[in-house]
């Protein structure tokens, strides 16, 4: 499956952008290329906002226990997490949490289902400064 282009959106008052997922092979906290692309444009527009923060939210698929799948989740959500760190994003300025299969993207069973859910998202939000007209 491929995947699709990241692309940011920035909401009307400029407050938050959205970052696509990225996507894991079964088993795996390994960065795709792809991957590693989406991580570098997050990265490059959390340097351009000293407010800005990211939640990573790691998931799985249903296959595997339930612990296995939460601690998956979150060993993806933290490699993500190191990644960002390594291209210059502060460390503190990076949440993460893992919902293992609690929380699908897409409902069913069967591998183009389980790829999908196979991922970590982003949920990046920009402090503004807010200026009193005197």
């Amino acid at each position: 499956m491929a995947e699709k282009p990241s692309v940011p959106d920035e909401d009307a008052d400029g407050a938050s952008l959205a970052f696509g997922p990225i996507y894991y092979e079964l088993d795996s906290t390994t960065l795709r290329p792809e991957s590693r692309e989406t991580l570098e444009r997050l990265a490059e527009a959390l340097r351009r906002r000293p407010g800005a923060r990211v939640t990573i939210s790691g998931h799985t698929c249903e296959l595997g226990t339930t612990e296995y799948n939460l601690a998956l989740g979150q060993r993806r959500a933290a490699m993500a997490k190191d990644y960002l760190v390594k291209l210059g994003v502060g460390p503190g300025n990076v949440a993460v949490v893992s919902y293992g299969e609690e929380s699908p993207a897409v409902l069913g069973s069967g591998e183009e289902v389980w790829s999908r859910n196979r991922r970590s998202e982003f949920n990046l939000s920009v402090a503004q400064a807010r200026m009193d007209a005197r």
